[in-house]
C-alpha cells in the first residue's frame, strides 16, 4: 500500500530510520540514565496517585466538612429540610423547627392548640430525632406558640398594661 506522503528522493525513509535508531543509540541511553538519576520535580506527579493529582469533588467536600467540624450542623440542617417527612405530614404542616443549639431544638407552631399537642409528642419526637442525628444530640424540645400581635399601640400607653383590652372591664 503506497503512503500518501511518500517522496521519491527517499528522505522520508531516512528520517524514519534516524528516529528509530536515535532512541536506541548509546547517547540516547546515556541521556535516559542521567534523567533517571536526576532529582524528581515535585510539581509533577508520578505513576501513583497522590495529593497533587486531581481529586473527586465529593471526597474533597467530605474532607473539608470533617476538618471544619461541620458534620453535626449539616445533619441538623438536613433534619430541618426533611422536617415533614420525619414528624409526619400533618404535624409538619403546623410546626417548623427554628433553631438548634446545645441540644435544645426550638419549634414554632402555628396555633396554641398545636403547641400543646407538640408538647405532648415531644418525648417521641426527641427519640426520633436522636435516631437521625445520633444518640443524645437532641436533649430538649422547646415548643413556642405562634407570633402574637402586639397590642402596644399609640404614643400614650401605660407600661405593663394590656393595651386597648384593659378598658373592657
Amino acid at each position: 500500500m503506497p503512503e500518501e506522503n511518500h517522496q521519491d528522493d527517499g528522505l522520508d525513509l531516512a528520517r524514519q530510520l534516524t528516529r528509530a535508531t536515535a532512541s536506541s543509540s548509546p547517547a540516547a541511553r546515556k541521556r535516559r540514565a542521567k534523567k533517571d538519576k536526576a532529582p524528581r520535580d515535585p510539581t509533577f506527579s508520578g505513576a501513583q496517585p497522590d495529593d497533587r493529582d486531581p481529586q473527586l469533588l465529593g471526597d474533597q467536600v467530605e474532607r473539608m466538612v470533617a476538618e471544619r467540624g461541620w458534620e453535626l450542623e449539616l445533619r441538623v440542617r438536613g433534619v430541618f429540610a426533611r422536617w415533614p417527612e420525619l414528624v409526619g405530614a400533618e404535624v409538619g404542616a403546623h410546626c417548623t423547627p427554628e433553631t438548634f443549639a446545645d441540644g435544645k431544638l426550638v419549634v414554632r407552631t402555628d396555633s396554641t392548640a398545636w403547641a400543646t399537642q407538640l408538647t405532648l409528642l415531644a418525648p417521641a419526637l426527641v427519640r426520633r430525632l436522636n435516631e437521625e442525628l445520633g444518640d443524645g444530640t437532641v436533649t430538649l424540645i422547646d415548643v413556642v406558640g405562634p407570633h402574637l400581635p402586639s397590642w402596644a399601640k399609640g404614643r400614650r400607653r401605660t407600661r405593663d398594661s394590656r393595651g386597648p383590652r384593659d378598658t373592657y372591664g
